[in-house]
């Protein structure tokens, strides 16, 4: 494991304020992986600081677009050079299993940052329209905070707009995965960024919410819980600041009645257990239809036990640990609740035996479940599965859209066409049919409590900046 004695502030390596440390612990062993240097407010102010110097007086704002995309195209290929180190630091931190990690965890930020090179060769951050000439200026300094289920990926959807756009930035990877950011850092600070423009923290809450009310911060840019993002935004609210928000999500998974049950079903095993059930978008309420209910839930039900669970650095694992002690706790309360409010257990729902040490839970699936229920509205963020009955379209429908959430979804059917027009009822940031998968030219984030804004595609540009109009006389 690597280990860091100092932050990453204004182009160098410097020790904590407080001589405070996050400990790392093995999802998988429950034993110390290593540590890593914590923030505390007093760290926060000196990376305002220096992200404010390197934007107020640095060239970093003021240099032509080409030079930014020469130096993060510098960082593209450091970064592949490191993609196996990466990929592992990853799962030993938070337990994504290696099956997937080379393309969830370093495969998909390197997506992320081939695409804003492309696209911001030929932005035109500057246009004439009659007597004015519009500028989409840098917004400023750049809060990142970012969650610990894929922390490159919701890094990169963040750095790579926000530093071709000319902002600086202060990112807050979380505890849980506090040493993949930092090494991010070093991958940036080897592509030669200037001093002060990329500056990391690991930090606690404590230290993530005094950043967000800093006075020095122009924009937010949060990646996490829905209860976190309401939070930020009532902070950001009350000093008119920017700020976008991808938050959390209850996405419904509908099977129409023509769709082909096994081809589904193999298709969920990706779409709902993704990353061991710890996916934002992740479609954990399945909507069968009266008919084909049994069918869909004996489907799922002898898929699951198909999902190897167990160390995620064997390449034939499907089903990691979850991230932590307190994560498990978190998904076995969803499952008593669920058994409490008269759903049933059709499927896991336990400790595999198996592996008494690490925090595992078996793939679960859950039948007998009505929309009202706790489990078919929380987001679990674990491996924990809802199937629910609808009589016909339009019931289907109400149901997806009966939640608080909008973020992802999915439609499964025979007849394509068909799908997208059931799609376009569907209050929801994004849904796939038949599990196609997303594309980085598409915006991606949420309705209702899911979010506030957009990520990738050209939206995700322009979450970094300001318009600004300048009118010379005729």
């Amino acid at each position: 494991m690597p280990e860091y004695e100092g932050l990453y502030i204004g182009g160098q390596w410097l020790p904590t304020a407080t001589g405070d440390s996050i400990e790392i612990i093995s999802p998988v062993t429950e034993g110390r992986l290593g540590s890593s240097p914590a923030a505390s407010t007093t760290d926060i102010d000196r990376a305002v600081a220096a992200a404010r110097k390197a934007f107020d007086e640095g060239p970093w704002p003021r240099m032509p677009v080409l030079e930014r995309i020469a130096i993060l195209e510098r960082a593209r290929k450091i970064y592949a050079t490191r993609a196996d180190e990466i990929s592992a630091l990853i799962t030993a931190e938070m337990g994504c299993p290696s099956s997937i990690s080379g393309l969830l965890q370093v495969g998909y930020p390197q997506h992320i940052l081939d695409y804003y090179l492309e696209l911001a060769g030929s932005w035109n951050f500057e246009q004439q329209r009659g007597q004015s000439l519009v500028r989409q200026a840098p917004v400023g300094v750049v809060a990142a905070i970012v969650p610990w289920n894929t922390p490159h990926s919701a890094f990169m959807v963040k750095l790579a707009p926000a530093l071709l756009s000319g902002c600086t930035v202060v990112a807050k990877p979380s505890p849980e995965t506090a040493l993949d950011g930092l090494l991010l850092a070093e991958i940036f600070a080897e592509a030669g960024l200037p001093e002060g423009v990329l500056n990391v923290v690991p930090a606690g809450p404590e230290s993530g919410e005094y950043l967000v009310s800093h006075a020095g911060v122009d924009k937010v840019s949060f990646t996490g819980s829905t209860a976190a993002g309401m939070r930020i935004a009532s902070i950001c609210g009350g000093a008119i600041r920017r700020y976008s928000l991808e938050l959390g999500g209850k996405s419904a998974a509908i099977i129409l009645d023509d769709a082909d049950i096994p081809t589904v079903v193999q298709g969920l095993r990706f779409a709902s257990f993704l990353n061991s059930g710890q996916v934002c978008t992740n479609q954990t309420r399945v909507l069968a239809p009266k008919a084909r209910y049994g069918e869909v839930v004996d489907a799922l039900c002898q898929m699951v036990p198909t999902m190897k669970i167990g160390d995620p650095t064997d390449p034939t694992t499907e089903i990691g640990p979850l991230v932590s002690e307190r994560q498990r706790q978190r998904v076995e309360h969803y499952i008593s609740v669920g058994l409490a409010e008269g759903a049933t257990i059709a499927a896991g729902g336990g400790r595999p035996s198996a592996l008494p040490a690490g925090w595992f839970i078996e793939p679960t699936i859950f039948c007998d479940v009505d929309n009202a229920m706790t489990i078919a509205q929380d987001e679990i963020f674990g491996p924990v599965v809802a199937v629910l009955a609808y009589d016909d379209e339009d019931h289907a429908v109400s149901i997806a859209n009966d939640s608080r959430y909008g973020l992802g979804g999915g439609i499964w059917t025979a007849d394509v066409e068909r799908g997208v027009d059931l799609a376009r009822r569907v209050r929801t940031g994004q849904l796939s049919i038949n599990g196609a998968s997303s594309e980085l030219t598409t915006p991606f984030g949420g309705f209702k409590q899911s979010g506030v804004g957009r990520e990738s595609g050209p939206e995700g540009l322009l979450n970094y900046v300001e318009l600004q109009a300048i009118t010379c006389p005729a």
